[in-house]
């Protein structure tokens, strides 16, 4: 693994919290691989990769257009007032980079805000990322949050 590899996964996942926090949905959903998923499994990092239906969030890129169209469209009721997040990530660990793939796991705190409700999720992201045209693309992203098992609140966001 090269230092210059590392570090471009490195800043590839730094930039995806940045545009999350931003409310950058659209550019964020352009991150992911065309058939990259999002996956929040209802087990944290536990429960097999197999059993992919017990899952808080299970979506392919499909799913996450629409969520963002309806985040980005402003009629949401349950949007009124607009959600708010902030993802404070620890240093991504880099796990496996070549040429055409990398394996990165970043702890994470997320805080998501509306009106005066908040919500506090911690965990650790881990990404499976692959080259896609000399760009990095998200083939999936895995939340494991900590208390993955809880009754949440609804998340109307990205943890």
């Amino acid at each position: 693994m090269s230092d210059v590899q590392a570090q471009s996964v490195r800043d590839f996942v730094a930039n995806e919290a940045r545009l999350l926090n931003r409310g950058r949905y659209q550019d964020w959903l352009g991150l992911f691989a065309s058939d990259g998923r999002y996956w929040v499994p209802l087990g944290g990092d536990v429960q097999h990769e197999s059993d992919v239906h017990n899952a808080l969030a299970n979506e392919d890129r499909l799913l996450l257009g629409l969520r963002v169209a309806r985040l980005l469209a402003g009629r949401a009721h349950s949007q009124q007032p607009a959600s708010r997040s902030a993802h404070v990530i620890q240093l991504p660990l880099v796990d496996q980079v070549d040429d055409h793939a990398a394996e990165v796991y970043t702890p994470f705190t997320y805080v998501e805000s509306r009106g005066e409700q908040q919500v506090w999720l911690a965990g650790h992201w881990c990404h499976r990322l692959r080259r896609e045209e000399g760009a990095w693309r998200i083939a999936l992203k895995r939340v494991n949050l900590l208390n993955a098992g809880a009754a949440h609140a609804a998340i109307q966001l990205f943890p």
